[in-house]
């Protein structure tokens, strides 16, 4: 049986995570973007916080009435190589690889948080839609 490495996994998970970003941001035209989500007090959104000619540092976020849902990723997005990757989770970011890990980190901790981006970004495909305020 042929085993993907981690890498491949990671790098599999970050290309799909673009190619809904792209989707779900109109291919990053906008600085700012916001959904509701059907049927809920869920409001996700993003905003673009710088942007260069090969890369967009994206901060990412779900709001509602019920503190404890809410969350905020940081996004590292590479354009040349399409790929999203979370930079940050709660303003958290990973251990550096020369620090030995802390018990309170897991090993698989970046790719746990890059497959609940993609968790989300399905979520946002199938239940939400754009605020009108924000569209030209």
């Amino acid at each position: 049986m042929n085993k993907l490495s981690k890498t491949s996994r990671h790098l599999s998970v970050c290309s799909a995570n673009f190619r809904r970003l792209k989707k779900i941001l109109a291919d990053f035209e906008n600085s700012q973007y916001k959904f509701l989500i059907d049927d809920s007090d869920v409001t996700a959104t993003f905003k673009i916080l710088d942007k260069q000619n090969h890369t967009l540092l994206v901060d990412a976020s779900q709001f509602t009435a019920n503190k404890i849902m809410n969350f905020k990723f940081r996004l590292q997005i590479f354009l040349d190589a399409k790929l999203a990757e979370v930079v940050s989770f709660q303003n958290e970011q990973p251990v550096p690889f020369f620090v030995s890990k802390p018990k309170s980190q897991s090993l698989d901790e970046k790719y746990q948080q890059n497959q609940m981006l993609t968790e989300w970004l399905e979520f946002i495909f199938l239940k939400g839609r754009v605020e009108t305020n924000i569209l030209p």
